[in-house]
C-alpha cells in the first residue's frame, strides 16, 4: 500500500467517522459524573469502584451522540477500520495499574485514571490524521500530573473536572478538522 492510499483511507475514517467525537463528547460528561462522584463523602476507594461503574455509560451515550451527529461506527471497505478498536483495546492493558492503585493508593487513583485516558489519545492523531488527538493527550497527561501532585486529597474531584472540561474542547475542534476535511475531498477529482 502506498502511502497516498493510507493518507485517503485515514481520511475517510476520520470524515466519516467524524474524528471519534461521539465518543469525546460522550466522555466529557462521564468525567463530570466522575468529577461529582469525587466529590463525595465517601472513601477514595469506594470513589474509585464508582468511577468504575460511571465508565460503563461511556458507549450508550456515544451512541446516541452518533446518532445526533450522524457518525459512523463501522466505516466498511475500509481495511484500517478495526484498528481503532485495537487502539482503544490498549488502555486496558494499563488498568492492572489502576488495580494496584485501588488496593494500595486509592487516592492516586483519580490521577493514574486521567493519565491513562489522556495518553490513550495520542495514537488517534495517527489514526485520524489531525493533530488535536496529540495535543490534547499531551494536555491532559501533563495537566492530570500537575493537578495530583498539588492538590490536597480534599480537592481531588477538580482533577476530573478538569478532564471533563478539556473534552468538549477536543470535541468541537475534532468535529471542525473532519468538516474541512469533507468540504475539501469533496471538491477533489474522483
Amino acid at each position: 500500500m502506498e502511502h497516498h492510499q493510507l493518507d485517503q483511507l485515514r481520511t475517510e475514517l476520520s470524515i466519516k467517522a467524524k474524528n471519534g467525537t461521539d465518543i469525546i463528547l460522550s466522555a466529557s460528561l462521564v468525567w463530570a459524573l466522575i468529577g461529582f462522584i469525587w466529590m463525595l463523602d465517601a472513601t477514595a476507594a469506594q470513589k474509585s469502584i464508582y468511577t468504575f461503574y460511571a465508565g460503563v455509560l461511556l458507549l450508550p451515550v456515544a451512541f446516541a451522540f452518533s446518532k445526533i451527529l450522524h457518525t459512523q461506527w463501522k466505516v466498511t471497505g475500509n481495511p484500517l477500520d478495526s484498528l481503532g478498536l485495537w487502539l482503544n483495546f490498549a488502555q486496558l492493558f494499563y488498568f492492572p495499574i489502576l488495580f494496584l492503585l485501588l488496593g494500595r493508593e486509592p487516592e492516586l487513583f483519580i490521577a493514574a485514571f486521567a493519565v491513562i485516558t489522556g495518553g490513550h489519545f495520542f495514537p488517534y492523531s495517527w489514526y485520524y490524521k489531525t493533530p488535536w488527538y496529540a495535543v490534547f493527550s499531551g494536555l491532559i497527561v501533563a495537566g492530570s500530573a500537575v493537578l495530583a501532585h498539588f492538590l490536597p486529597s480534599a480537592k481531588m474531584h477538580l482533577l476530573p473536572f478538569s478532564v471533563s472540561a478539556c473534552l468538549p474542547m477536543l470535541a468541537l475542534l475534532l468535529y471542525r478538522d473532519a468538516r474541512a476535511k469533507s468540504r475539501h475531498s469533496a471538491h477533489l477529482p474522483g
